[in-house]
């Protein structure tokens, strides 16, 4: 049977947020691991790498080797610049030990900085955030100036960091500007990657009739979209179970989001939609419709019967061959014994030798 969709596509023309993040790894006591590792991230895009081992700053896009025609010795200062930063992170990790009294062990130390920006408003942001083995440590709040504490322990930096008034200028400057033009700099030299969007195809899938079903949206790009259920305008949480993103052969992500249906009265399932919403304002909504589920459960009953039916005329064609075959052997054997065998060259069905006349 053909399914027929009712698919509406909101055009809602919104801007976009690009962000530039770096995140920088300070290990102690993992094995086969390096003790320093820092990439960059533009729009969640890995843009470089560099790690204590290779103890070399590298692209990670083919648009990021761009870069250079704007800034020849951009690698190179890049790659000082963080072993500079790999010696500073080693340093601190052992300080941060000790404020925590500890001797041995695994320690992480993590630092995570930079900026966002509106492709179509002034607004713009920055952020520093440091964490210490998997918790926040101190981040620091940019309209304010000033550093704040996650734990005791931090307390010293805080009080330290926040006396040092020509630093926290610089990092302001850093955050509101320079970063600001770096980000817009990267942008431009992967938009035609960065800034691509990919509709995808939603589908309703149900396995039983007493399952959930699951609203699935695969072949979609960027990753920034949601998916979800909504009855009438209002989003829904109860009854509803969001699964992971995954990411396609072809790029490209997919995401399903599961509803109960089992306590939602049939006369409702039409105020029932989902929803899938991708970063630049596009929507596309699916009503909840039992034309417009696909399952499998509907099409085994046909697929059982038909088996059924080829298996049960193969038993009758296979007990009606035995049947004529066995006719056909007595009448053969009747018929060789009711003549002379010194007249004729008769053979029973048995004897496979060929006779000569």
């Amino acid at each position: 049977n053909t399914l027929y969709f009712k698919v509406v596509i909101f055009d809602i023309s919104l801007s976009v947020t690009h962000t530039l993040k770096y995140f920088y790894t300070a290990s102690s006591g993992v094995p086969n691991f390096p003790e320093f590792v820092a990439v960059g991230m533009v729009d969640d895009v890995q843009i470089d790498h560099y790690d204590s081992n290779t103890r070399r700053d590298q692209p990670k896009q083919e648009w990021m080797k761009n870069v250079t025609e704007d800034d020849p010795q951009y690698w190179d200062t890049n790659t000082g610049n963080l072993m500079g930063s790999q010696q500073t992170f080693k340093a601190n990790t052992e300080i941060l030990k000790l404020r925590f009294n500890q001797t041995g062990g695994v320690h992480i130390a993590q630092w995570m900085y930079g900026c966002e920006w509106d492709d179509e408003t002034p607004e713009k942001n920055g952020f520093d955030q440091h964490g210490y083995d998997g918790a926040d440590f101190i981040s620091f709040k940019l309209k304010e100036g000033i550093w704040v504490a996650a734990k005791r322990e931090a307390e010293i930096t805080k009080h330290k960091w926040d006396q040092d008034e020509t630093e926290i200028e610089r990092r302001k400057f850093y955050l509101t500007q320079i970063c600001i033009e770096w980000l817009q700099k990267y942008v431009n030299y992967g938009k035609s990657s960065l800034m691509r969007t990919e509709l995808p195809s939603v589908s309703l899938l149900q396995k039983t009739p007493s399952s959930p079903v699951s609203c699935h949206a695969t072949g979609f790009y960027p990753d920034r979209a949601t998916l979800s259920w909504r009855k009438g305008e209002e989003e829904l949480h109860e009854d509803v179970d969001h699964g992971e993103m995954l990411l396609n052969p072809d790029g490209t992500f997919q995401m399903s989001v599961d509803l109960k249906v089992s306590s939602v009265p049939p006369e409702d399932w039409s105020s029932y939609k989902c929803v899938f919403q991708l970063s630049g304002g596009k929507e596309i909504t699916t009503t909840l419709d039992k034309n417009q589920i696909r399952t499998n459960w509907g099409n085994n009953t046909a697929v059982i019967a038909a088996v059924a039916v080829v298996v049960l005329a193969l038993v009758l064609v296979a007990v009606v061959g035995f049947l004529l075959y066995r006719k056909k052997k007595g009448e053969r054997w009747r018929w060789k014994q009711s003549f002379n065998p010194s007249l004729c060259f008769c053979f029973s069905l048995n004897d496979k030798r060929r006779r000569k006349r």
